[in-house]
């Protein structure tokens, strides 16, 4: 097939480069028409490389656990290669990457007035790293990639971000840094052990149990905090209420992604005795993060950070799906962070618009926006809806197919797993209810408009998603069979109990 060898994952990685190169060029003696043109060409650099993504996925083979439209170069040596290339898990967040990058823009239009430049340069400088984690096949591209996003989001937050902005970006910087210091130690002990940085080689090779445990123990360190996992999450609240609605967006919707690929990637195939070894700590993590976060999300009075605790929260059902080991619940899990991806950037979306307009973001100075924002009310009550997992909804899917597998699993996991998704109803269903309903009787929210042009444009993708996940969720799931099951047989098929190996895809949802 054409697409096969033609080079798709480089251009989608370096058009964003060339987008930052012409932006850097662009001068006009009138600041708001050179502003004006930088937004541009950011946004169709972005909406370039959304189409590009599409062809990735209409081309890509579902029936094979092969990596595609992969590509080789030596870089450094002959150890360290230039080599990317998607599979199923990968390509769909690829394609999550790129879709979400033209929003961004698109929210940032009016919001960012200051150093517009500066700003699209870091965001599409960002979507090349992020592209680049998802399609990266050797371990030390991967470690540049993943520790390369830290930059530019470091800066989202500290120049454009809220009024404690800079104690928020340290912050995020130190905690996701210090975490993967370990595994860069691993990542060169794997390399003098195996004598190959490829990936697919070394998901393939056998290290020493004893070996396993240490390596797992380094990889999860850098995981867990970038999912973020309990309790190394308190980063992700502050960074969150500082960083501008776009960096919220992405922080939200693809960067926490990266703890869970991680997993899939390196921790389930590289290390299986240890996965196995360690799964109850995962499973005890996960449960205390869905229910404490929960809980915490309860009292929150700040909107943006009540949906920074929900994202811990869903954040412990990817984990628990990804460690039970069947394909229930590795799918669900998959399809639980393309999910929230969309639909915890479109709640931050939600927010930015009425902090745009009333410049706060607490909850008492808001009420009774269905009277006079019905456009809004009904966009944030569907996204509300998905975060809770309404049937129909994108949310549902993926929260179902987790409860599924950890039943198979373990019962006791399904039932504390269930319960979160009771506490998530209760903090959603809560801030609707303060946030779109009751009286309207603020003088400065009755002024409040609805949706503009571009507010509806920004939201129309998003709403559109939502409900086609949750209808036809197979086009999502039919990539990912061929590689969990590929995964599951060939690193699992010993240990994996019966009873999660009868409870197929296939079962739970309608082919």
């Amino acid at each position: 097939m054409f697409l096969d060898s033609f080079p798709m994952l480089t251009l989608m990685m370096l058009a964003p480069i060339v987008g930052s190169l012409v932006i850097l060029m662009i001068n006009h003696k009138d600041q708001d028409i050179a502003d004006r043109n930088i937004r541009s060409v950011a946004l169709l650099t972005t909406i370039t490389v959304f189409v590009m993504s599409i062809f990735l996925w209409v081309g890509f083979d579902n029936n094979t656990a092969d990596f595609q439209f992969v590509e080789k170069h030596d870089w450094i040596g002959d150890s360290i290669s230039y080599y990317i290339g998607v599979d199923g898990i990968s390509v769909l967040f690829v394609v999550l990457t790129a879709f979400l990058m033209p929003i961004v823009v698109l929210s940032s239009w009016e919001a960012i007035a200051t150093r517009v430049k500066e700003y699209m340069i870091a965001f599409l400088i960002l979507e090349t790293l992020m592209i680049g984690v998802f399609s990266a096949l050797d371990i030390f591209l991967f470690y540049v990639f993943f520790e390369g996003g830290l930059i530019p989001m470091y800066l989202l937050i500290g120049v454009w971000g809220g009024a404690n902005r800079i104690y928020a970006s340290f912050k995020f910087f130190l905690y996701t840094l210090l975490g993967s210091v370990l595994m860069l130690v691993a990542v060169l002990y794997m390399y003098m052990q195996a004598g190959t940085t490829d990936i697919p080689v070394l998901m393939n090779y056998d290290f020493a149990p004893g070996v396993q445990t240490w390596l797992w123990l380094a990889f999860f360190a850098s995981f867990a905090v970038k999912m973020p996992m309990w309790p190394v999450h308190t980063w992700l609240p502050d960074a969150h209420v500082q960083a501008p609605t776009g960096g919220s967006v992405i922080l939200a919707g693809v960067l926490l992604k990266m703890g869970g690929y991680g997993f899939l990637r390196f921790s389930l195939p590289m290390f299986p005795d240890a996965t196995h070894e360690f799964a109850w700590l995962v499973f005890a993590l996960s449960i205390i993060a869905i229910i404490y976060t929960s809980l915490v999300a309860l009292v929150q009075e700040d909107i943006k950070k009540l949906i920074a605790y929900s994202s811990v929260a869903h954040m412990g059902f990817v984990t628990i799906g990804i460690f039970v080991l069947n394909p229930n619940g590795i799918e669900g899990a998959i399809f639980t962070m393309l999910s929230h991806g969309v639909v915890s950037g479109a709640l931050f979306l939600t927010v930015g618009v009425i902090y745009d307009r009333l410049h706060t973001r607490e909850i008492s100075r808001y009420g009774g926006l269905a009277n006079n924002m019905k456009m809004y009310a009904v966009i944030f009550v569907l996204f509300s809806m998905a975060s809770i997992g309404l049937p129909g909804t994108s949310g549902f899917i993926g929260e179902f197919l987790v409860l599924n597998g950890s039943f198979a699993y373990n019962s006791w996991i399904a039932f504390f797993a269930a319960f979160g998704v009771i506490l998530g109803a209760a903090y959603m269903l809560y801030l609707v209810r303060r946030l779109i309903y009751g009286p309207l009787d603020k003088d400065d929210v009755k002024a409040m408009p609805d949706l503009s042009l571009r507010e509806k444009i920004i939201f129309a993708p998003l709403v559109a998603v939502v409900l086609w996940m949750g209808i036809y969720p197979n086009s999502f799931l039919d990539p990912l069979h061929a590689t969990v099951e590929n995964l599951i047989e060939t690193r699992f098929s010993n240990n994996v109990g019966h009873a999660a190996q009868d409870v197929t895809p296939d079962a739970a949802v309608g082919r």
